[in-house]
């Protein structure tokens, strides 16, 4: 039985599943924005996608350790817990949750090189992580599915 994160989402027969999964998972929080933030949201990201097609799954490809490791802390408390879903107890827990997996794109950011980078990360970072809280329900679903496979068999 696989009781950490690393041994559900990085497992080599399970990664390029994982990968998959979190970039159809993106495309979906995205694709629910509404109102104006919504669409500038929609829009700026179809430009990023139109520039580069797997620039989603290669981000998400080239940091799932590092979100894995992030995660992991609330996906041990999680079992500790008794609650009775990682969606739930991520949903109990979401700034932190949201922070943590922030971190990730902080660091990244801040090692970056391109001043611009850092600029246009800087402009977006304040609304990320009401962004991110939207989306850990979906996350720990997908976590839970994956867990579910790896247990199984």
């Amino acid at each position: 039985m696989a009781d950490t994160l690393e041994e559900i989402l990085l497992a080599p027969s399970r990664r390029s599943l994982v990968v998959t999964d979190v970039a159809a998972l993106v495309d979906a929080e995205v694709s629910d924005k509404s109102g104006v933030s919504g669409l500038a949201v929609k829009s700026g990201y179809a430009l990023i996608k139109k520039i580069n097609s797997s620039f989603v799954t290669d981000a998400v490809d080239s940091m799932l350790e590092n979100f894995v490791a992030r995660l992991e802390p609330f996906y041990a408390s999680y079992r500790s817990s008794g609650t009775t879903s990682f969606k739930d107890h991520l949903a109990a827990n979401s700034a932190e949750a949201a922070d943590a997996l922030l971190g990730v794109t902080d660091d990244r950011a801040a090692a970056s090189h391109r001043e611009s980078v850092k600029k246009v990360y800087s402009k977006l970072r304040p609304q990320a992580t009401k962004h991110v809280e939207e989306a850990l329900p979906r996350l720990g679903e997908l976590v839970e599915k994956h867990a579910a496979a790896v247990n199984a068999g």
